[in-house]
């Protein structure tokens, strides 16, 4: 008896640092979101998680995946899966973008630094937002990988071209526009925290780091977070505590229209991806205007609630606008299978950005690191599974919505 015994009990190594812990323990991107629910104080991870209003957007777009099922075909000769594919005229590996999301440093203190690395590595374009609170230089220099700059539209004009210039001497390929935000959706789960940038203390702020000792002893530890990117602006560096939404109504520019994209043009020399477009109306004059990428997106959920899900729009986007902009599905991507769906609606690729903000929360660089490695077997396992041996192989009919097109 105790020679079977022994032959089968295993005992895992134990894990010490709790970054190792949740590597060990985290299988997919709702495990991560799980670990960072626990890790980081409420209002960090409300801020993260969150969606405007009801949040009715925000869970569509996780859940108009699940209507979304796979017709797979068998006895294709999977032995070799080629996920690599072409974005705005580079090859990548997988068909993947990581999408630019502002404050990052409150997930872990290396911040954007850390998710450019991560990015780097896996030879993916990472978009760092004009909001960071790592600089356009701090992580041009601990990446050499493929950068976007995320720009939204700023009052001051000069700020934005000095922004502009910066990220094009720092050797970023691509801007990304972000078009949605005429205004800052309510996001209420902030309202109700008090949330600002950078956090302020007050007796709940410090009862709630108390309990989440790991994260403040690394807050506490780390450099002032700021915007980065416009620190010593007038009025705009964010170095004293404001609420989001008085911050962006103040600072960014609701005037923005198309006829704004041919100063882009003049101040930027390289693609410009158009972000937050919602409409197929607005996606022809998108291309129209002659912008190199389309990222369907409702920003997370976090603008309009009651905006659509960008996986039900990638269909009607591609048949709309054919050939003449690249289609980037951002919103609900939790798996490699969305991914997969995606593409074969007619996406050239997918972008994450909570997925890889939870992966930060909970282990730093290896979790983002290790949530891309889940991301990249899922779409090869999903490739395999479906009958298809390469990217190009992803169409329409690999997919169907069930009861009905949306």
């Amino acid at each position: 008896m105790w020679e079977t015994l022994r032959s089968v009990l295993q005992f895992r190594p134990v894990q010490l640092r709790p970054a190792d812990r949740a590597l060990s323990q985290a299988a997919c991107v709702d495990d991560f979101r799980r670990i960072a629910r626990r890790r980081l104080p409420r209002g960090v991870f409300d801020y993260i998680d969150g969606g405007a209003e009801d949040e009715i957007s925000l869970r569509r777009n996780v859940t108009a995946f699940r209507r979304l099922e796979f017709r797979p075909r068998v006895l294709c000769d999977v032995g070799v899966v080629d996920t690599s594919t072409t974005l705005l005229g580079q090859a990548q590996p997988l068909p993947l973008v990581l999408a630019p999301t502002g404050y990052t440093r409150l997930a872990s203190p290396a911040g954007e630094l850390d998710v450019a690395r991560a990015a780097a590595k896996a030879g993916l374009p990472y978009s760092l937002s004009t909001m960071s609170t790592c600089s356009i230089e701090e992580v041009a220099a601990v990446s050499g990988g493929r950068k976007w700059f995320q720009v939204y539209v700023w009052r001051d004009r000069g700020l934005l071209k000095d922004l502009l210039a910066r990220a094009a001497a720092a050797g970023y390929e691509a801007i990304v526009l972000t078009v949605d935000t005429a205004v800052l959706g309510r996001r209420e789960r902030d309202v109700r925290r008090g949330f600002t940038m950078p956090p302020k203390l007050g007796i709940g702020t410090l009862l709630d780091g108390a309990v989440h000792p790991g994260w403040t002893w690394d807050f506490v530890r780390s450099e002032p977070i700021r915007f980065a990117n416009v620190t010593g602006a007038p009025g705009a560096d964010g170095t004293e505590a404001v609420t989001i939404a008085d911050y962006v109504n103040a600072q960014f520019d609701p005037a923005l229209s198309w006829r704004d994209l041919d100063w882009f043009r003049d101040a930027w020399n390289g693609p410009i991806v158009l972000k937050g477009i919602q409409t197929v109306a607005d996606a022809r004059l998108a291309a129209d205007a002659g912008v190199e990428a389309i990222a369907v997106s409702n920003h997370g959920g976090r603008q309009l609630d009651g905006s659509p899900p960008a996986i039900e729009l990638v269909g009607p986007v591609a048949d709309a606008v054919g050939d003449r902009a690249e289609i980037i599905c951002d919103g609900g991507i939790r798996r490699g299978s969305d991914i997969v769906k995606a593409v074969a609606l007619g996406a050239r690729a997918a972008m994450i950005g909570r997925a890889y903000l939870y992966a930060l929360a909970a282990a730093g660089q290896p979790g983002v690191e290790r949530v891309l490695e889940l991301l990249s077997g899922d779409v090869r396992r999903t490739m395999a599974l479906t009958g298809c041996r390469s990217v190009p192989e992803l169409t329409p009919d690999l997919v169907r919505w069930r009861g009905g097109a949306p």
